[in-house]
Parts: structure tokens; sequence; C-alpha cells
């Protein structure tokens, strides 16, 4: 009954700016925290942002604080990853998921976390 779908991604130069989208079917997702987590070639996903249920607190992996922003916009079911500043080891397929509890204890980093995904945006970052 959960859908997720990413757009955006696409090829960018060293330095430049991407918007992923991640639109979301379901009448609850303005309940839950999302988070987006990304898998570079040859490794496994990790953690990349999330935002609680009102925006009102987000998190970020320490190697893209200060370069992406997460956001949300619930009447339109949507979260968002604005990435500025790309580095080539940025490169991976960006994925949108979805919190599986509507409480917020804190911890958001772990895929286990999750429990709606989408299908993947690749996002690749040239030197």
């Amino acid at each position: 009954q959960v859908q997720l779908v990413e757009s955006g991604g696409g090829l960018v130069q060293a330095g430049g700016s991407l918007r992923l989208s991640c639109a979301v079917s379901g009448r609850t997702f303005s309940s839950y925290s999302m988070g987006w987590f990304r898998q570079p070639p040859g490794k496994e996903r990790e953690f990349v942002a999330a935002i609680t249920w009102n925006g009102g607190a987000t998190y970020y992996a320490d190697i893209v604080k200060c370069r992406f922003t997460i956001s949300r916009d619930n009447p339109k079911n949507t979260v968002y990853l604005q990435m500025n500043s790309l580095k080539p080891e940025d490169t991976a397929v960006y994925y949108c998921a979805r919190k599986s509890s509507i409480v917020d204890s804190g911890s958001y980093s772990s895929t286990g976390l999750y429990d709606y995904w989408g299908r993947g945006t690749q996002v690749t970052v040239s030197s």
C-alpha cells in the first residue's frame, strides 16, 4: 500500500548540485520520519540523512553535513535531498525510506529502522 519513488538523479561534475525527490503514496506520510540512504559501488547501504514527521529535526551523516539538506513537503507527500558541492565519492544509488515507527526515539541511521524503500535513483559524480 505504501510506495516510494525517487527521482532527480543523474550525472554531474564534481562541485555541482542535484536535488533528489521522493514521492510517497499513502495516507500516513506525514506521521512518519523519512530518511535517505545510499549504496556506493561495491559497498553496502549507508545512512545519509533523516527528517522527523513535522520537519522539526534533521539528522545527517558526518560526511555529508554542510553539503546536503533534507526537507519535506507533507501536503505533497514528498521528501527532498538537496546535494551541493558533490564529490566523486558521493556516487551511489540513493534510496528513500520510511521509518517503521511514528515514535522518534532518536535513532535514525540503521537501515533496520525503516520499513518501506524506494527502488533508488543513480547519482554519478565525475571528477
